[in-house]
């Protein structure tokens, strides 16, 4: 009989800020697979377990370890950091079903369970306060998957619909300028030099650090790939240190 596989969002990587039924997945499985920091973060809680970790560029290959594993009769945790399905590799297991259901062996899609986990763009607007309390949108900033001109479009439309915004990926070694493009090209759509905003890095783990600042003064920020980024809509104010997006209601 096939195992189970759970594709588990399991936060920032602290317990604490593990969903219960994440965790209890984890402790149920046979295997936990992952990308090698994120295993890292939760070996100890599971010394008994297997392991099966991949270095970056190597996502496919953890998919299809799972699927392996599985027809094995093994349950299998398939761990992201925050949700699986914000920027995480639920979509990717999804699309490899075909390949794996109807084959030569019993596994079938209900084989696969997807538990959700909180994402940078929940964690990091409690550390700022309340920057995504009226309609927002999240955007990534790398250009691996997704061409340069579809996030500029993303963008420019982000701001022309005045939508609170969060921005994942900011920079990297080789994309040390995205943040710095990025605000420009709002900007130049429009949005305020003056606009709330904030940062966050290392969220829910150690050296978390926050700041607020204006739309202006993030283009000249140093940020790097641990950092979420948050724009404010044209209505979002710097409050007593916390960046508040107003929900609309008489005060």
């Amino acid at each position: 009989m096939a195992g189970m596989i759970y594709i588990i969002g399991m936060g920032p990587g602290d317990r604490n800020m593990m969903t219960d039924e994440a965790f209890s997945a984890m402790k149920k499985s046979d295997v936990i697979v992952g990308y090698t920091v994120y295993v890292d973060l939760v070996k100890e809680y599971f010394e008994d377990k297997e392991f099966f970790t991949t270095p970056m560029r190597q996502e496919i290959e953890r998919c299809r370890a799972c699927f392996d594993f599985a027809n094995e009769g093994k349950n299998v945790a398939f761990i992201c950091s925050g949700d699986a399905g914000v920027y995480g590799m639920a979509a990717p297991m999804f699309e490899l079903i075909p390949e794996y259901v109807n084959t030569n062996s019993d596994f079938t899609e209900d084989n696969i369970i997807v538990i959700p986990g909180v994402t940078a763009a929940i964690s990091g607007a409690a550390v700022l306060g309340a920057p995504i309390n009226h309609d927002f949108c999240v955007i990534s900033l790398s250009d691996l998957l997704t061409p340069w001109e579809v996030i500029e479009k993303r963008l420019r439309a982000a701001i022309m619909g005045d939508f609170a915004i969060v921005l994942y990926n900011p920079s990297s070694k080789k994309r040390h300028d995205y943040l710095q493009r990025a605000c420009k090209i709002m900007l130049d759509a429009g949005a305020d030099n003056k606009r709330a905003c904030g940062y966050v890095e290392n969220i829910g783990r150690e050296g978390t650090n926050s700041k607020v600042l204006s739309l202006d003064e993030l283009k000249d920020a140093s940020v790097n790939m641990f950092t979420t980024v948050f724009i404010g809509n044209s209505k979002s104010e710097i409050i007593k240190g916390k960046l508040v997006t107003k929900r609309g209601y008489r005060i």
